[in-house]
């Protein structure tokens, strides 16, 4: 049987998995039915929302985790307080976190950047009070440790409060909503990620 793949726009509060020990919305919740073998490709806490990849192609993701390539990664982020110039360049030259089995890690260089927040982001459950001092920053990285943007937020002083990716190399979220599953072509998919050739 041929390998299929999908995005999906992972809603907040659900972990992306389709099996867990413990009581949580998962990705079989949504209202989809998925082939059998499939599996996501990187994670989104439970926290975070956006873009994200399944497939039952295995080989799709040793191949866009492999070290070797640096996929680009966008992200939409709300933090808390009004972020200075000065701090856009701390993050964007490179900032020390520690990285899970890494330990003291000093980050490379992203693309960040102060934005309007955009008019398609919905409400949600636990939504951060439109009249405190905020930012939204789109964010571009091209590595990607366990819970970098935030904590990269949180290294400059700032709390992350929500976290959307919005594209991975040149495949986006596009206009997809929160659970909504798009299926799409192995030619499309690989195309999109630059991996037509590797």
């Amino acid at each position: 049987m041929s390998p299929r793949y999908f995005i999906i726009h992972k809603p907040y509060k659900m972990i992306s998995q389709f099996v867990s020990p413990h009581k949580k919305r998962l990705l079989g919740d949504l209202d989809f039915e998925f082939p059998e073998g499939i599996h996501a490709i990187g994670r989104l806490d439970d926290n975070s929302e956006g873009l994200l990849i399944l497939t039952t192609d295995k080989s799709l993701t040793r191949r866009l985790l492999h070290p070797d390539l640096k996929h680009s990664r966008t992200y939409i982020v709300q933090v808390e307080k009004i972020v200075s110039d000065e701090k856009l360049q701390m993050m964007s030259s490179g900032v020390d976190i520690i990285a899970k089995r890494v330990g003291h890690y000093h980050t490379m260089p992203c693309e960040v950047k102060r934005i309007e927040k955009p008019g398609w982001i919905t409400e949600r459950q636990h939504q951060f009070r439109e009249d405190l001092p905020q930012t939204w920053l789109e964010i571009t990285l091209r590595e990607g440790k366990y819970h970098q943007v935030r904590k990269m937020c949180s290294a400059i002083g700032h709390d992350c409060k929500r976290l959307i990716r919005t594209s991975i190399d040149n495949l986006e979220l596009g206009d997809l909503k929160p659970g909504e599953v798009r299926e799409m072509t192995q030619q499309d998919m690989f195309s999109r990620l630059n991996l037509m050739n590797t």
